[in-house]
């Protein structure tokens, strides 16, 4: 029987642990931490006398693949929400939201009435659900991602504007509006400060709408998201893989193809056919003895987010009906501004630099799943952070972000706590290099075809030359987020080359 050793045990290590030992692997994983689950964990505090729990990293779902969802066996153990409802995204010279209908003829009027759009919005969703599918037979079918491949499903014109074009320019062929070429560009910096004008940024776009468990959509989970990873930990110890948690690896031998590692004052040695990194990708690079090769990166992330308790269900002034939506509220009104202030904070000229805030609705979708909490509460997921600074040194920004969000609630009072996270506080948590929720950012030279630190098409997640040690954390094809789709691919490359 062969052995695999998974380093790391975050969504894309226990979704590879699910696939290759129901493939007939001996899998082993080791974690760092006490506790599995990578950053789709939970957090607790108490507020009035009432322990909560709530999502400590990733809170929405929504790039999973559904077949993953359905073979690991989550299916089985999870119940998933999304809103139907449409989207509102607010500016700042407008009193009530622009609704991003599901509906592409509604979404078209939308637009026009509220944006002056005058575009391709019609053809702009046709043309990305072709890219989305294209994707998606990539996930399912574990292919490499290449141009080549691109060119041949696609052909070249959509390749070359959804692939391998700039953001700038994909926006700028559909769209007549700032205002619409900014909700639908906005998930180009999601991972990080990436430019509009880099060339593979266009990709971003689609890549995020490429999840299947909810018709492409984000959602919630039941209870919470930390449920996902809790529950396949489980489905995974039941299948019979081991975990060795709250241990610390002292080396990585290639040679003799073993893992010696401490756990609770005792020393261990495992070996190993084949060792799956699904960490952040500088890690391996720190533990593998022989390791030589330069790891040049672009890892800053810009992310933030604060948690807000509220003691009764949100009321909001707008579309108060729509309690499940997703809200966007925006503090720029074209390309050029959003620009600027991605790249400011990249350039760390000052703390934060409003752009725009994504607003979960989370206690309105628990409510929608009949679970029933204590308190009602809303997650700001937040841009463009700097990256030296812990939140406990910036309550003002805390509440300038709050600020931004109460003016559209009517019952503003009943907000009795908040928990804050910047970039620097997710890598002090969580490990991830320089703050980045994907451990690196979705530019043009880091995505697609390229997140891959193997030059073997047939081995993409390999770690550099090494035959039998592979990468399949965050940083690697297609991106973050609880999806699983790098864990799922690299464990079926693996199976199909053996």
């Amino acid at each position: 029987m062969k052995e695999v050793i998974i380093v790391g045990s975050g969504i894309n290590g226990l979704v590879a642990a699910n696939y290759l030992v129901k493939h007939g692997f001996n899998v082993s994983v080791i974690e760092k931490k006490p506790t599995t689950g990578g950053a789709c964990v939970k957090d607790s505090t108490i507020i009035e006398n009432k322990n909560i729990d709530f999502a400590y990293g990733a809170t929405v779902l929504g790039m999973m693949p559904d077949f993953i969802f359905q073979e690991t066996g989550l299916s089985d153990k999870i119940e998933g929400y999304y809103p139907k409802t449409p989207k509102l995204v607010y500016f700042n010279d407008e009193e009530t939201s622009t609704k991003i209908y599901q509906d592409y003829v509604k979404l078209e009027k939308e637009l026009y009435e509220k944006w002056g759009e005058k575009g391709r919005v019609n053809e702009f969703r046709n043309d990305e659900n072709k890219v989305v599918k294209f994707i998606q037979k990539l996930y399912r079918n574990a292919t490499s991602p290449s141009v080549d491949i691109a060119n041949d499903h696609l052909g070249k014109d959509l390749t070359s504007l959804w692939i391998t074009g700039s953001a700038k320019n994909l926006l700028d062929h559909y769209f007549s509006s700032e205002k619409t070429k900014l909700y639908m560009g906005m998930t180009v910096i999601e991972s990080g400060p990436a430019s509009i004008y880099d060339p593979g940024t266009a990709f971003t776009i689609p890549l995020m709408d490429s999840g299947s468990i909810f018709d492409g959509y984000w959602g919630f989970v039941k209870t919470g998201i930390w449920k996902i990873t809790e529950n396949l930990t489980e489905i995974n110890r039941r299948l019979g893989v081991k975990f060795y948690l709250d241990s610390e690896i002292q080396e990585v031998d290639n040679k003799s193809n073993s893992v010696s590692f401490s756990k609770i004052n005792k020393d261990y040695k495992l070996n190993y056919d084949h060792l799956i990194f699904a960490t952040d990708p500088v890690t391996p690079s720190k533990l593998i003895n022989d390791f030589s090769n330069n790891i040049d990166l672009d890892l800053i992330g810009t992310s933030g987010k604060v948690t807000a308790f509220f003691k009764n269900p949100v009321r909001w002034k707008d579309s108060n009906n729509y309690s499940d939506s997703f809200r966007f509220i925006f503090s720029v009104d074209s390309l050029n501004s959003f620009e600027d202030a991605s790249q400011n904070a990249l350039k760390d000229l000052d703390n934060y630099f409003p752009g725009f805030i994504q607003v979960y609705p989370e206690g309105s979708a628990q409510r929608k799943m009949n679970n029933k909490e204590d308190f009602d509460k809303l997650i700001f997921f937040t841009k463009n952070f700097s990256y030296n600074k812990e939140a406990k040194n910036l309550n003002d920004i805390k509440e300038k972000i709050i600020s931004t969000v109460i003016p559209h609630i009517e019952n503003p009072e009943d907000l009795v706590y908040s928990k804050f996270l910047t970039p620097k506080d997710l890598n002090e948590t969580f490990l991830f290099p320089k703050g980045n929720i994907d451990h690196s950012t979705l530019t043009g030279d880091q995505n697609y075809h390229k997140r891959t630190f193997s030059d073997n098409k047939d081995n993409f997640y390999s770690y550099y030359d090494y035959e039998n040690i592979f990468y399949c954390g965050a940083g690697s094809f297609p991106c973050g987020s609880v999806a699983g789709t790098p864990g799922y691919m690299c464990s079926k490359q693996i199976i199909r080359n053996l």
